[in-house]
C-alpha cells in the first residue's frame, strides 16, 4: 500500500513539473505568473512571449501528460493505474506542488495523457478543438468543448469503465480551472486567440 502511494506521489511530481514557468524564465526571463491572466500554460505563454515559448510549453505539457499514463501504467498492470494517472498528470498540472500549489488549466496535459490512455476517443476531442478555436477564437470555448467530447467518445468506443471515469474527473477539473474563462465568455470580455499581453 505505501509502494503504491509513493508509485501515485510520483506519477503526481511528473505532472507538476512548471513547464511554462521554465520556458518563460528561459526564454525572457520573466514569471509568467505575473504577466497576462497570471496562468502558467501555453495561451498566457502564447500571449505573453510568442508563438515559439508557447510551442515548447504546450509540447512539454502534452508529453509529461502522456508520460506520466505511461509510468503508472508502466508501475501496475490494473487498468485503474493508467486512469489515475492521467487524473493525477492533469491535478499535478493544475496544482503544482513547485508551485506552492498553482498552476495551468490542464488541457495540453490532458491532451498528452488521453492520447496514451484511449487515443481513439482523443482524436475527434482534438478537432472539435480546432474547429471551434477557428470558428470563435476562443481558446478556452474551445478547450471546455473538446474536454466535453472526450468521455462521449470514451463511452461511443466501449473503452473500459476505470477511462470513463478518468474522462468524466479531468472535465470536472477543466470546467472548474475554467471558471473564470466562463464568466468572461459570458460577460463578452473573453480574450480571442491572438490577443498579446505584455511581458514588461
Amino acid at each position: 500500500m505505501a509502494l503504491s502511494l509513493l508509485a501515485l506521489a510520483l506519477v503526481y511530481l511528473v505532472g507538476a513539473v512548471p513547464v511554462g514557468y521554465l520556458v518563460a524564465r528561459l526564454a525572457g526571463g520573466v514569471d509568467i505568473r505575473r504577466h497576462g491572466s497570471g496562468n502558467v500554460g501555453a495561451t498566457n505563454v502564447l500571449r505573453t512571449l510568442g508563438k515559439g515559448p508557447a510551442a515548447v510549453t504546450f509540447a512539454g505539457d502534452a508529453a509529461k501528460g502522456w508520460l506520466a499514463v505511461w509510468l503508472a501504467e508502466a508501475i501496475g498492470p490494473e487498468l485503474w493505474w493508467g486512469a489515475a494517472g492521467a487524473v493525477l498528470a492533469i491535478v499535478g498540472n493544475c496544482w503544482s506542488v513547485f508551485l506552492g500549489f498553482r498552476g495551468g488549466k490542464g488541457v495540453a496535459t490532458g491532451l498528452g495523457a488521453f492520447l496514451r490512455l484511449v487515443p481513439l476517443a482523443t482524436l475527434p476531442a482534438i478537432l472539435v478543438w480546432a474547429i471551434v478555436a477557428l470558428t470563435f477564437r476562443y481558446v478556452s470555448l474551445a478547450s471546455l468543448t473538446a474536454s466535453a467530447c472526450l468521455p462521449i467518445g470514451v463511452l461511443l468506443l466501449g473503452y473500459p469503465v476505470q477511462a470513463l471515469v478518468a474522462t468524466v474527473a479531468a472535465v470536472l477539473i477543466v470546467m472548474a480551472r475554467h471558471r473564470d474563462n466562463l464568466a468572461r465568455l459570458v460577460a463578452g470580455t473573453e480574450r480571442k486567440l491572438g490577443e498579446r499581453a505584455s511581458a514588461s
